[in-house]
């Protein structure tokens, strides 16, 4: 029986599906697949080699250190092993054409992949807690922005799930409670957007314009205090961390947030 030896300074996945797909392709193919992920020294690399000279093998890889992929030709030859590189040429061709040197970075495919999921996860975890839905399990969300109205939180929630934080939502309304689960997170995974009376009066006057709100309470200075005072209360009494978006702009309330939010967990 031949062993394949599926070797890869990553995961392996692409290389053994490859090699799957490829084993299709011969029918009853008496084969035993085995997956070496990791690899990224020349012990482990030896240690392979070494393991594939006990038998009929092939060594099928995609090291992307040009300095292992050089080491398992020396190696597979003084063992008298049959190997296949997988990643040298395709990264030798495409660096030719486009005129730069590849990274050489293992697990990239894998951790792109990844975080590219990660992304759509987070963005579809924003649109269900988004203005205060689904309150019950913002257990889940690494960050929750809260506030009165026209304070910028659901932009600036979508911006961080763009981003891959989990991110939710919930408005601040006076006489109403907030949710038990809000006020049971950890202080420092909220954030209070706040924003000058002033600058709230001209957001809401062109929201209850566009949506036909009615003007009386919804653009009252009055009204927008009592509003900003209440949040403030709710602030100091479960310490969440206060951001002012006056003047900003969701990104630049996204950025601070998310400076804030990366300091903490450096320090933890």
């Amino acid at each position: 029986m031949l062993t394949i030896y599926v070797v890869s300074d990553g995961t392996g996945g692409t290389a053994e599906r490859m090699a799957r797909s490829a084993l299709v392709q011969f029918e009853n193919a008496a084969v035993h697949l085995v997956r070496r992920p990791n690899v990224r020294t020349p012990k482990k690399l030896r240690v392979v080699v070494e393991e594939a000279s006990a038998g009929e093998s092939l060594i099928l890889h995609t090291l992307v250190s040009d300095e292992l992929r050089r080491l398992m030709v020396s190696e597979t030859r003084l063992h008298g092993v049959d190997s296949l590189d997988m990643m040298g040429p395709i990264l030798d061709r495409m660096a030719r054409h486009l005129k730069l040197t590849p990274r050489e970075k293992p697990g990239l495919f894998q951790q792109v992949v990844e975080a590219r999921t990660r992304e759509i996860e987070a963005v579809a975890f924003a649109f269900r807690h988004d203005d205060g839905q689904n309150a019950g399990d913002l257990e889940r969300a690494e960050v929750v922005l809260v506030g009165i109205s026209r304070t910028m939180k659901t932009p600036t929630t979508l911006y961080l799930a763009y981003r891959g934080w989990f991110a939710a939502n919930v408005p601040l309304v006076p006489g109403i409670t907030p949710p038990q689960s809000l006020t049971a997170l950890p202080e420092e995974r909220v954030f209070c957007l706040v924003a000058g009376p002033d600058s709230l009066q001209q957001m809401r006057r062109a929201r209850a314009e566009e949506e036909s709100i009615p003007l009386e309470t919804y653009i009252s200075l009055d009204q927008i205090r009592r509003e900003l005072a209440y949040a403030d209360q709710l602030c100091r009494k479960h310490l969440w961390q206060r951001i002012d978006v006056t003047g900003k702009s969701v990104e630049e309330v996204a950025r601070e947030i998310i400076l804030i939010l990366s300091e903490e967990n450096k320090s933890l």
